[in-house]
This record gives structure tokens, C-alpha cells and sequence, in this order.
């Protein structure tokens, strides 16, 4: 999100973080791994050098083994022995997602964080991606490789992956952060304790969840643009990884339309009520109308309802003054109007004063609708003769409920673009 932070509303959770308890850390760094023992005692060394001169603050870094069966565990157990502030967390099974869930809820670090054990990413932006959750600014951060300011080295058949998922990442689930896959994170605990229950997937799709539910529970992703560097010598399986990833698409998106996870819970305790909206309206909660998606459908369609019927009354009344189409134009553009504004303040709970932008996206939805009212008025006057009235309005009423749709799809998702549609 890009609101500000509200006053806070419980006990911990967006406070600044810079006190610790005596052997707490405020940063636990995870690194998650399987059969990596030409790699790991390097990486690990080279992050605890850089931890030990840049990160003002107490840390600690855990090396998640994903059931490893070469010398990796024995690697990791050596590294622990030799430096105080890393540990060793053993997994019988495999999956990245398993390993990080593991980890991030047996710690009891302030923050937590993961990175991959190629270090692809430039270790210099990981004070910048903590710092926002140590100062309540933000709720989580992620390292992207698709922001203007990074700079990243890779080859084209992952440059196009990588684009092509987090665009459909936006069409499908409606997501607004711009890299959901690389490999250097980090989250409050307080609000980790929150969202790790609601995520099921266990292996890569682990990262995608946790920021969809994250967005849809109007918390604030803080994005850092980094410097990476593909590692060549990768071994993870793209296919498979993509399979799995569409399939975690079409479970989460199922989950989240039938309203299957509790993240009303979760916004009323971490949320960041959005810029502009009313805080005495929020939801507009009135008794026997659900909340979130499904309660602006209710709210949406019962206003949809009464702007038809002012809509085909006006039509009616200007029908014999100006003719149909001329009819048809004035009464949608009236109602049009009047259902924009209501829509917004009794669906979307917004106030103050509507921007240029909104009323020229009003009205470019406006000219939908008046294409399938029209189209639909047109093509009967081809095929009946001097229609009655009755059928004209029954004509009308079937596309203006086409025209409605439409309209709350285009609200939703563009108008007034909701934080639990993202």
C-alpha cells in the first residue's frame, strides 16, 4: 500500500524497534537450503561479515536445512560451533516455503527476513529493506529486480519468466507489488504471526501467498530496488515451479473469492485503514450485509437497482420528447453520474473531493455502458419493427444489468481500486 501509518491501534505492532532484550536479536536471517555444500559455509561467512559492519542492531542467522543428504548438514553444524549468532534448524522434508515457515515461527527476532544462499542480491540493501519495518513504516519488505533503479544480471528466458508471472500475478489476483519472487525478504513478527497460519503452500508459491493475503489484509509492502546477479549455477526445476506456481494462483484466487480466509481479523488488527477513507464508515457495517468484497457487492447492487429504475423512468419521460437514442443518452448520463457518486461513498467508503482522473475514468465507463444500452436499442430496431415500449425497457433492462456489471468490475479494480481486491 502507499498510505501513512495510522495511530497505533494494539500493543507492538508498528512500534519503532530499535530496543531488544538482552539475547534478542531484532533481525533473524534465514537461509533456507537443500544439498548446498559448495556454497553454503561461503555465503554464510560473507553475510555474518557484513551483519557484524553494517547492522547496527542484534542478529541472527539461521541456516534452514530442507533435509539435505550430502555434507550440508555437517557444514551448517560447524558454522554454528564457530559463531554464537547462527544457528542450525534441521527439516526432515523438503520445500522452501516449510523451511521458511519454520524458521520465522520458532524465532524470536524482532524481524524476520530470508535470502537466498547464492546471495544474488547485493547485501547493501539489506539495511534498506529492514529499516522500514524497524520504524513501523512498513508491515513487510521484498527486494525487486523489476523496479526503476535496479540493476540485474540474468539471462533472457528468466528475465521473461519473471515478467511474465508478476504480470499475470496482476491480472489474476490483482496483486500491486511488482516482483513476488525474489529471493531477499523480510516481515515484522507480529504480523508473520498473523499471515503464517493463512498460508498453505510449502514450497516456491510460499513468497506469492504470503504477499497477496499481506495486500488483501491492507498491510504496507515496502519495495527496495537491488542489484542482482543470476546464479548459473541454479538448480531449480522452472516447469515444475511454474505448474506449482498456477496451481497456487487458482487455489489462493478461489480461497479469496468464496471469502474462505478470516483476513477481516487480521485488517481490523494490522491494517492501514486507506487515504481518503471515512474512518466512521469503514465498511459501512450494517446488520446483515457481509463486509469486504461481499458486502460492496450488496451495497453495489442495491444502488444498481434504484439508479435502473431511475434510469428507465427518465427514459420513459424523455422517450417521446427526443426519441429513444437521445433517451437513452440523457438517462444514462444522469443516472451515470448520480450512481458514480453514491457508489463511491456508500460502497467504497470514500469522501472528499473526486479527482479530474476519477471523472474521466467515470467517464469512459459511462461510454460502456451507453455502447451495450445503445448497441442493444439498435440492433432491436433492426429486427422488430416499431417495438412496443414494453420491449424496448426489457431490452434495456437486460443490457443496463450487463452495463452494472461491468461498471462494479471497472469500479473495483480501477476506479477505486480496493487494498482487499489487489
Amino acid at each position: 500500500m502507499t498510505t501513512t501509518a495510522p495511530p497505533v491501534r494494539m500493543p507492538g505492532p508498528r512500534t519503532t524497534l530499535t530496543a531488544t532484550t538482552p539475547g534478542r536479536p531484532v533481525l533473524d536471517v534465514v537461509i533456507p537450503v537443500y544439498n548446498e555444500q559448495s556454497a553454503l559455509e561461503g555465503s554464510v561467512r560473507r553475510l555474518h561479515a557484513h551483519l557484524c559492519h553494517s547492522f547496527p542492531y542484534p542478529f541472527r542467522i539461521t541456516i534452514a536445512d530442507n533435509a539435505s543428504t550430502d555434507a550440508t548438514p555437517t557444514i551448517a553444524e560447524t558454522l554454528q560451533a564457530a559463531m554464537s549468532d547462527v544457528r542450525v534448524l534441521r527439516l526432515e522434508e523438503k520445500g522452501r516455503g516449510r523451511a521458511l515457515r519454520a524458521a520465522w515461527t520458532s524465532s524470536d527476532a524482532a524481524v524476520l527476513a530470508y535470502m537466498d544462499v547464492d546471495l544474488s542480491t547485493d547485501l547493501n540493501a539489506l539495511l534498506p529493506l529492514v529499516a522500514p519495518l524497524l520504524s513501523g513504516h512498513s508491515d513487510l519488505a521484498i527486494g525487486t529486480r523489476l523496479a526503476r533503479g535496479s540493476r540485474v544480471v540474468r539471462g533472457a528466458k528468466r528475465e521473461f519468466i519473471s515478467r511474465n508471472y508478476n504480470f499475470l500475478l496482476r491480472r489474476t489476483l490483482a496483486a500491486r507489488f511488482s516482483d513476488a519472487q525474489c529471493g531477499f525478504k523480510a516481515v515484522r513478527a507480529d504480523v508473520a504471526e498473523h499471515l503464517l497460519p493463512l498460508v498453505e503452500d510449502t514450497g516456491w508459491f510460499f513468497d506469492t501467498e504470503l504477499l497477496v493475503l499481506a495486500e488483501r489484509a491492507d498491510l504496507r509492502i515496502a519495495e527496495v530496488p537491488v542489484d542482482w546477479v543470476d546464479d548459473p549455477d541454479s538448480r531449480v526445476d522452472i516447469v515444475a515451479t511454474a505448474v506449482a506456481d498456477l496451481r497456487g494462483i487458482a487455489r489462493l484466487g478461489r480461497a479469496l473469492a468464496t471469502g474462505a480466509l478470516p483476513l477481516d481479523a487480521v485488517r481490523a488488527q494490522l491494517g492501514r485503514r486507506r487515504l481518503g477513507a471515512d474512518p466512521e464508515a469503514e465498511e459501512l457495517a450494517v446488520p446483515g450485509v457481509p463486509s469486504g468484497m461481499a458486502g460492496q457487492a450488496v451495497r453495489f447492487a442495491a444502488i444498481g437497482v434504484l439508479s435502473t429504475l431511475a434510469y428507465l423512468l427518465l427514459f420513459l419521460v424523455l422517450r417521446g420528447p427526443v426519441g429513444a437514442q437521445a433517451a437513452n443518452l440523457l438517462a444514462l448520463l444522469l443516472t451515470a453520474v448520480a450512481n458514480t457518486a453514491t457508489n463511491r461513498r456508500l460502497t467504497f467508503g470514500l469522501t472528499g473531493r473526486t479527482s479530474a482522473g476519477v471523472h474521466l475514468q467515470g467517464l469512459a465507463i459511462f461510454a460502456v455502458g451507453l455502447g451495450l444500452t445503445s448497441g442493444s436499442l439498435t440492433l432491436l430496431h433492426r429486427l422488430v419493427d416499431q417495438p412496443g415500449r414494453l420491449l424496448e425497457v426489457s431490452v434495456l433492462l437486460a443490457s443496463s444489468a450487463l452495463a452494472t456489471l461491468v461498471r462494479f468490475i471497472a469500479f473495483r479494480r480501477w476506479v477505486f481500486p480496493q487494498p482487499s481486491a489487489r
